[in-house]
């Protein structure tokens, strides 16, 4: 079950972190890009943990 928790937290942190580089790159905000960069960094690390736990039978 923690599997499609974490993936779907993950994914939707990639989501947003993007849409935060997209606006910070439009209005020249770096500290925004910046931001955004780190949330899909974020979401991605929770992916992986997600498809560890369901490679692992969520015993991690």
């Amino acid at each position: 079950m923690g599997e499609f928790k974490d993936r779907a937290k993950g994914l939707a942190n990639e989501a947003a972190g993007n849409v935060k580089q997209a606006v910070g790159k439009a209005t020249n905000n770096p500290r925004l890009e910046g931001e955004g960069i780190a949330q899909e960094r974020k979401g991605e690390v929770q992916n992986a943990k997600g498809k560890v736990k369901g490679a692992l039978g969520d015993r991690v």
